[in-house]
């Protein structure tokens, strides 16, 4: 089916670098490539399933692997990342309401259309191949009517389509960039926030969170250093973390590599590793044995607290509220001093004043590794923050009644919005007469740490996700 395209005034553009390359006239007919991409797609929407989780087991159990795996890869999480801006651009090439378009359609849709906007890969390619995936599963009609809006999408690049259909930079430049960067308008509000800027750092900010990411790994203290990690993956050194080292983006799957088998290392954020590292190197006067991680799972923090442990003489307790989140942490934490309790973080059960040192890595809306998930910005909505907050504010004046006078409590979160950062521990330090450290200090090496006191990491300033952290010491 087809129809006639809105005409829309035009408007000078400049030259924009050439982005196809050299491809094969038309794919094979056999793409498991897209097939894979394209389910993946379809049980984010259907299921609410994370894009991450999801696509390695479709590779696994179909063995893609090499180049076919590495484009399913960039397919499903480029699509999941950019669907706001393509379901910008689609429903401008569209003669009906995206809402009205059949689900299974629309994925396809989305697949074609991040090809055509965001990829080398040649337009007749990306639409013949889309159209062939939606002919195969839907027939005839729903294919002719996925040609017609693809063939409308190649009209213009991604810069044209912003151009067109963006909201005026001069008079809405978070809007703007919003949909340039393929972020809700809300999210890039809370970054221009966090920021204190509507300009180029809310620009570099937004661009960065929206490259695909290099991929983390910390080694295991006591076990194998940063180098020896880096020698054996391929990878290199983190720049802040002892601990951490850099894989490129797309090497594969990192639970593959032998090192993370065999628990000599995990695939873990360097920005995590600096908060947990944070916790350890503040002062303390008196006694330093007893640790405890209130929001333990899945571990990865627990991991890296209980190593560290291990070599001082310390031991870790570990709280999960689910139990096979709980599960988890035991398994990652193996023989490492930690002990794991089911229990609310709120209320776990355990001594009033019975630690030296308590890690609060709280629930968070995630904001600050959207990067990582790719469909996260467009599941999260603003009445989210709100509770969220509530409970970290919970689980931070819960911290603070377990650790001991003069003890020490890091606050955690995966987010650089103001409410669940900034916002909390201000209000739990005044409510509770809590010391706020200079957390900068803790991060040594680490540059452009802003004023203080808390430290707000930056994917476009550290290369780690927006992690943020605040330290504080229960009054004696």
């Amino acid at each position: 089916m087809s129809a006639q395209r809105p005409s829309r005034p035009s408007r000078p553009r400049g030259p924009h670098p050439p982005r196809r390359r050299v491809g094969p006239s038309r794919p094979p007919v056999e793409d498991p490539a897209r097939l894979a991409a394209l389910d993946t797609l379809r049980a984010v929407r259907q299921r609410d399933a994370y894009a991450n989780l999801v696509l390695p087991g479709l590779l696994r159990e179909r063995r893609i692997t090499g180049r076919d795996a590495a484009l399913a890869t960039e397919l499903a999480y480029g699509t999941s990342r950019a669907q706001g801006l393509l379901d910008a651009v689609l429903g401008a090439c569209s003669d009906r309401p995206l809402s009205e378009v059949d689900g299974s359609v629309l994925d396809a849709l989305r697949l074609g259309a991040y090809q055509l906007l965001r990829t080398r890969i040649p337009p007749h390619a990306a639409v013949a191949s889309t159209v062939d995936l939606v002919r195969a599963e839907l027939g005839s009609g729903a294919a002719g009517f996925a040609n017609a809006v693809l063939r409308r999408v190649t009209e213009q690049d991604e810069a044209g389509w912003v151009e067109e259909l963006a909201p005026d930079e001069d008079a809405d430049p978070i809007g703007y960039l919003a949909m340039a960067s393929a972020h809700p308008r809300w999210v890039a509000q809370a970054f221009a926030e966090a920021l204190g800027s509507r300009g180029e750092p809310l620009r570099a900010a937004l661009a960065a969170d929206d490259a695909r990411p290099a991929v983390h790994l910390a080694a295991r203290p006591g076990e194998v250093s940063a180098d020896e990690l880096a020698a054996m993956t391929g990878g290199e050194v983190a720049p802040y973390s002892p601990y951490g080292v850099h894989l490129e983006p797309g090497a594969g799957d990192p639970g593959d590599l032998e090192p993370v088998r065999e628990r000599l290392a995990a695939v873990q954020d360097e920005g995590s590793q600096l908060c947990a590292l944070a916790l350890t190197r503040a002062p303390l006067e008196g006694p330093d044995e007893r640790w405890l991680d209130l929001c333990a799972g899945p571990g990865g923090k627990a991991v890296l607290l209980g190593a560290l442990a291990h070599l001082s003489g310390a031991t870790v307790d570990a709280v999960e509220k689910a139990p096979h989140r709980a599960e988890l942490v035991r398994k990652a934490v193996g023989d490492l001093p930690v002990t794991v309790h089911v229990g609310d973080g709120r209320d776990p059960d355990l001594p009033e004043g019975g630690f030296d040192r308590v890690l609060v890595d709280a629930p968070c809306t995630g904001l600050g590794a959207l990067r990582r998930r790719p469909e996260a910005r467009w599941r999260r909505q603003p009445a989210d923050v709100a509770p969220l907050a509530r409970l970290q504010r919970e689980l931070l004046t819960s911290a603070l009644r377990l650790v001991r006078p003069g003890g020490v409590v890091a606050y955690v979160v995966c987010s650089p919005h103001l409410a669940e950062t900034v916002g909390v521990v201000a209000d739990v330090a005044r409510r509770t007469g809590a010391e706020r450290l200079d957390t900068r200090q803790f991060f040594p090496g680490v540059p452009n740490l802003g004023q203080g006191p808390q430290v707000q990491l930056w994917p476009h300033e550290h290369g780690t996700d927006a992690m943020f952290c605040a330290l504080l010491r229960r009054p004696a």
